[in-house]
């Protein structure tokens, strides 16, 4: 008898091209990205856009411009990038490759001088007229946070916040993590873009909450009433979340050691991943607004750290000041902490989090811990990366004649029940829901600031002192655990 919950290859398949069939039309829209040039465009952004591009899922009249700092040809940029690395053999569609040649364009721009936007306005007014009507515009600041202002005052002086807009459409501004370095530049960052910008137009993107496991979080505790009742304090004894990555810092040491493992990950992908897991769910999944007020109230509940209290630890993997070459770097490539949601469904239970680089395995996960230890608990966790998923950990008989209690796991897997799984690419999604103007996946600037708040006293208590950051190997399976065993061995010596 067939399984009816198994899903076979040709029926994901039909699927996933109904649901692109259903999408509605692309809007036409110029993408204009700031640091073509840097890690993330070459190995990200330029990999999506020719992936929609092949899924006929852009405008045929989109016009794909590069921003650098130095002159560069269109054909030069194709060879400096990995343009068909989400294709199942790496490699490019010969027809595709030439179509895309055809939208892409570079333009040669100092972020800093503000006669270069007035160029830059000059040729988007002319590809408008070449084309014959107005396209949204959709600025992308592929760029080194500390960037954003000046480009964001520049693009604003210059008229280019505004654009040429026709119904259905406008200017919209995407920026990557981390919006701020702190509280006071986060609230600074959004003061001075609200000049030029208003909300609607910013996408501030955490590319995680595109990943097909994130997005299952709502719908798994909304259409789930075996899980959905027991989904508080009253059955649920704990919440853990973790982002541990094999890899170092792999030449992003510039970039790195002004962020750290807090603001790189913590701040945002798990502070987003939290409000998923902990929020009031709205009435629809589908309303945006409401969604992100139940996220904005949810962080509204959450504590400051109390330092006393949260357990914060801070690590960095051997060899890392190398590295950067700063061999009094403080920048923590590993932290560890605990938060308290102050409301009545999650009111005295702990999330755990734990963050960093150079570890045993790769691993980003949510966790919801059931029952007590004393009790026996079972464990409900969304894999994120890798092997997207759900599992369920449960007691269970072992076979034999003993009574022998074992656990065992339930596993839901993507690639297991959709076969070779056709979902995009996160970063397709978000350029996709950013041409459509839809602001699901994106943080408002109040769940920005907000998350910065219950961060802030740990910046402030790192700022001031240097000796709590401990050293690991990298690596290790647990940073905590061996510093631990380390500092244990110093005092015995």
């Amino acid at each position: 008898m067939k399984n009816p919950l198994r899903r076979t290859r040709s029926d994901s398949k039909s699927s996933y091209s109904a649901q692109k069939d259903a999408m509605q039309a692309p809007e036409p829209t110029t993408f204009i990205i700031f640091g073509v040039t840097g890690n993330l465009a070459r190995t990200r952004l330029l990999p999506a856009l020719y992936h929609l591009l092949k899924d006929n899922l852009l405008h045929k009249d989109t016009v794909i411009i590069g921003i650098s700092r130095r002159e560069l040809s269109a054909d030069e940029l194709i060879n400096e990038v990995e343009l068909c690395v989400l294709e199942n053999d790496k490699a490019c569609d010969p027809v595709v490759l030439q179509e895309f040649k055809q939208h892409l364009r570079t333009f040669r721009l100092d972020p800093l001088k503000a006669t270069d936007y007035r160029r830059l306005g000059s040729e988007l007014d002319s590809i408008e007229t070449e084309k014959g009507m107005c396209m949204s515009r959709l600025f992308y600041l592929s760029i080194p946070p500390q960037v954003y202002e000046p480009v964001i005052e520049n693009l604003g002086r210059s008229g280019l916040s505004k654009g040429c807009n026709h119904p259905g459409g406008q200017t919209r501004l995407l920026v990557e993590k981390p919006f701020g370095y702190d509280l006071s530049s986060a609230t600074e960052l959004i003061e001075s873009t609200k000049r030029y910008f208003m909300e609607e137009q910013l996408f501030r993107i955490d590319h995680y909450l595109a990943k097909e496991t994130v997005q299952n979080i709502l719908v798994f505790r909304k259409h789930n009433p075996l899980f959905a009742d027991l989904w508080s304090s009253r059955c649920v004894s704990a919440i853990n979340l973790i982002f541990h990555e094999q890899i170092g810092i792999n030449g992003r040491g510039e970039f790195y050691d002004n962020i750290g493992a807090l603001r790189d990950v913590v701040q945002n992908h798990l502070m987003q991943l939290l409000t998923l897991a902990t929020l009031e769910l709205p009435a629809s999944l589908h309303d945006s607004n409401a969604l992100h007020r139940a996220k904005e109230q949810l962080l509204t509940s959450i504590k400051p750290v109390d330092l006393r209290t949260a357990g914060v630890q801070r690590g960095q993997y051997r060899g890392y000041r190398d590295e950067v070459s700063k061999p009094r770097s403080t920048t923590e490539t590993f932290t560890s902490l605990s938060l308290a949601i102050d409301n009545k469904r999650w009111q005295g239970v702990p999330v755990h989090i734990s963050a960093g680089k150079a570890l045993k395995a790769k691993q980003v996960s949510l966790t919801m811990v059931f029952g007590s230890e004393s009790a026996g608990t079972n464990a409900l966790t969304f894999r994120i990366q890798p092997n997207e998923g759900i599992d369920v950990e449960v007691a269970a008989k072992r076979p034999g004649f003993e009574s022998a209690i074992e656990r065992v796991h339930m596993d839901f897997s993507y690639r297991g029940v959709f076969a070779e799984p056709e979902h995009p690419d996160a970063y397709e999604r978000v350029l996709v829901d950013a041409i459509k103007g839809d602001h699901t996946l994106f943080a408002t600037s109040r769940e920005v600031l907000e998350s910065w708040r219950i961060l802030q006293p740990i910046l402030d208590a790192w700022e001031i002192r240097a000796n709590d950051l401990f050293t690991y190997e990298r690596g290790t399976d647990d940073p905590v655990v061996e510093s631990t065993e380390q500092a244990d061995v110093k005092t015995k010596t």
